[in-house]
């Protein structure tokens, strides 16, 4: 019989936005498990107080934060002590730290090593040099924030009792930098197959008000200002071919895609969005779409939105970058292209002309997310790991 542990989750993010989602799957699943689990993510809202909630069994707390704007990112010095002190009469038996800010990674540390809680680290973002901070359209902020991302996600690895990579990329960066491979477990995200599912398209599109003479090709999320003109010059094309089509952006988009449009009233923009919603949008599609560079920042993650597209059984087109190409070969549930705007396009006409494929794709693509991505599945492979974790640092701490 599997132990029962009490977990903290440590996320920069606000609730419900980035990594939260990674942390808060895995916690609710581990919860069912019979596990205690604390999830600690940034408030969106206080300054100087916690708060604490329940939500889907797991205990979540949320962070005051001082700072604004873009710096509300798991930078602030106030929040990171704040979190300390919060957390030092807490008793856990295992600290699973989301990526290195330091509102994340002073905290874990110190859990770690003041007391002596065994830590494992999540690696889902190539953050630093060479990955998402070259994204950053400001020079300056690029120049700023290069050595410090690369300085936090770089010099703290080998501090963990164990490492979760999102991707193989991190996989062969992690091992650079010195972690031992009988440490690292490669946890893609999972699919939300429970609360994601696959509905009629007209009557989708009945409910939220969508016209229904149109072909709709739908992404979801934020974007890389890079992959959105790519995305842009691609829709372009597209819609020249095929007037019908419109582009749905789905969720928090944070590019000016219209701008970047010659037809900018093609585009149909839902803003935030509940998380109840997401199914009627991702159904009312024809088509979704991951129309990214093969740049290093999106080689060095794992793009949620690909197993939301899966779980809503959605038909996919993406472009052959990190991990998104082997799961595109491997399972038939859409088509994979070249990270240029006329392969992008060229791919996603052909689908648009081809309802019957399109249909088996989004069979095919449910099928996928319930037998292989499904989040209890991720969950089985995590509990397994803690255990090896947990052993490996008893162990060690009962070694004369």
């Amino acid at each position: 019989m599997t132990p029962r542990w009490r977990v903290l989750m440590l996320v920069f993010n606000m609730v419900g936005k980035g990594t939260y989602w990674r942390a808060f799957h895995l916690a609710r699943h581990l919860a069912q498990r019979g596990h205690q689990v604390t999830l600690m993510a940034m408030s969106r809202q206080h300054r100087l107080a916690f708060t604490t909630s329940e939500k889907e069994g797991v205990r979540l707390v949320e962070a005051p934060d001082m700072l604004w704007g873009m710096l509300r990112s798991g930078w602030d010095v106030w929040e990171s002590a704040a979190r300390i002190l919060w957390l030092h009469r807490q008793r856990f038996d295992l600290v699973h730290a989301f990526e290195s800010r330091p509102t994340v990674l002073l905290p874990a540390l110190y859990l770690k090593h003041i007391r002596h809680i065994p830590l494992i680290m999540d690696w889902g973002d190539w953050f630093g040099r060479g990955g998402a901070v070259e994204e950053r359209p400001n020079g300056l902020w690029r120049a700023v924030l290069r050595p410090v991302e690369t300085f936090l996600e770089e010099r703290f690895r080998k501090h963990a009792d164990g490492t979760l990579v999102i991707c193989e990329a991190l996989y062969r960066r992690a091992v650079s930098l010195g972690v031992s491979p009988e440490t690292i477990l490669k946890l893609r995200d999972g699919a939300d197959v429970d609360s994601l599912r696959p509905l009629d398209m007209l009557a989708s599109r009945r409910t939220l008000g969508l016209p229904n003479d149109v072909l709709l090709i739908g992404y979801l999320g934020a974007i890389f200002q890079r992959d959105a003109q790519l995305m842009a010059q691609a829709f372009d094309l597209i819609h020249t071919a095929q007037p019908r089509t419109r582009l749905l952006l789905i969720g928090y988009v944070n590019a000016p895609v219209e701008q970047m449009l010659k037809a900018p009233q093609v585009v149909i923009r839902t803003g935030e969005l509940d998380y109840a919603q997401l199914s009627l949008y991702l159904s009312a599609c024809d088509i979704c779409w991951l129309p990214y560079c093969n740049s290093v920042a999106n080689r060095g993650r794992w793009p949620l939105k690909l197993n939301d597209y899966m779980a809503a059984g959605r038909p996919i087109v993406a472009t052959a970058v990190g991990d998104v190409a082997e799961v595109m070969q491997k399972y038939e549930i859409g088509f994979l292209t070249e990270d240029t705007a006329n392969a992008l396009a060229s791919s996603v006409l052909a689908l648009l002309a081809d309802p019957e494929l399109r249909a088996r794709f989004g069979r095919n693509a449910r099928q996928v997310a319930e037998q292989t991505f499904a989040w209890h599945l991720r969950v089985a492979e995590l509990e397994t790991f803690y255990a090896h974790v947990l052993q490996a640092y008893c162990s060690k701490e009962l070694a004369p």
